[in-house]
């Protein structure tokens, strides 16, 4: 059974779609279309109901996905060991990230990759979305994890990383506090409180505020989330956050309610579709693969 079939199967399972996944595994679809058949005429059954547009995994596709997960993961381990013995491999990788690493998991990633790769160094900057897109295009840094949002769809290659939600953070005492969620046209003529002008979760807000039919009353923006919190404990307004690098800073005068319809921000990495990988960040673009759940 041929492993590196099974890796393009836990991507094309990843993606559900074969022009994605053929281009993150830098093949061509009708290569990766065979390889899939290949792998299935081996295993002797089909693995995806398949249409014109998308694939989606079957009941056997399902049951053999963590089965190829595990063996994707060990292949990646022992060609990174195998490589790192028979080629003295060195050199400095530039990654980009947003802030809050560690809420995300990504400072796993990266102790997991210098703990194979010793002979690899990792120089991280840390930015907004915004920063670290224009990085990316000037080719200041090879890989950046950063929020997709549908501009960049068709500018850079993505392995979507993990999720996060944005939540409306009230003070204990305000009315709306007292709702189970919170539609976002209830915040119409509410102050708020958002990160910078210059930031891609700035952007967001004032987007889907606008979407839910109101220009929001924006009273205070800022870069630092604990000062944000602190002034909504103190009753200057509503903020709207992500959700996830804001859990060490709750407290007993904060509320934080989840927004209806879900305001989701997915976390990816993204690398230049024109500008070529060097050997290191390429086997960090396969580590993460490896943590993709």
């Amino acid at each position: 059974m041929d492993l590196n079939y099974i890796r393009e199967f836990v991507v094309l399972a990843n993606t559900c779609n074969y022009m994605e996944a053929a281009e993150q595994l830098f093949i061509s679809q009708s290569a990766l279309s065979r390889h899939i058949k290949n792998l299935e005429e081996e295993l002797g059954v089909s693995l995806f109901d398949r249409s014109t547009r998308s694939v989606t995994l079957n009941a056997f596709g399902m049951l053999f996905l963590p089965y190829a997960r595990q063996m994707a993961a060990l292949h990646h381990e022992y060609a990174t060991a195998l490589g790192n013995a028979l080629n003295a491999e060195h050199g400095n990788i530039r990654i980009g990230s947003i802030p809050m690493m560690s809420h995300y998991g990504i400072t796993d990633v990266m102790v997991r990759f210098r703990k194979e790769n010793p002979r690899f160094t990792l120089d991280v900057i840390e930015g907004d979305s915004n920063q670290l897109t224009k990085m990316l295009r000037s080719n200041q840094c090879s890989l950046a994890f950063i929020r997709e949002c549908d501009d960049l769809d068709n500018e850079f290659n993505k392995v979507r990383f993990t999720t996060d939600n944005l939540g409306a953070f009230l003070p204990k005492s305000h009315p709306l506090a007292r709702e189970k969620v919170l539609h976002l046209d209830q915040l119409k003529g509410e102050p708020l409180i958002l990160l910078g002008k210059d930031t891609f979760m700035y952007s967001l807000c004032m987007q889907s505020c606008k979407n839910a039919g109101f220009v929001p009353n924006v009273v205070f923006t800022g870069y630092r989330a604990e000062n944000i919190v602190d002034l909504v404990c103190k009753g200057m307004g509503i903020a709207l956050l992500t959700k996830k690098p804001t859990r060490p800073l709750m407290n007993d005068d904060l509320v934080v309610l989840d927004i209806e319809p879900r305001i989701v921000t997915p976390i990816s990495l993204a690398y230049s579709k024109t500008h070529p990988l060097d050997v290191g960040s390429k086997h960090f673009l396969e580590l993460v693969r490896t943590f993709v759940k």
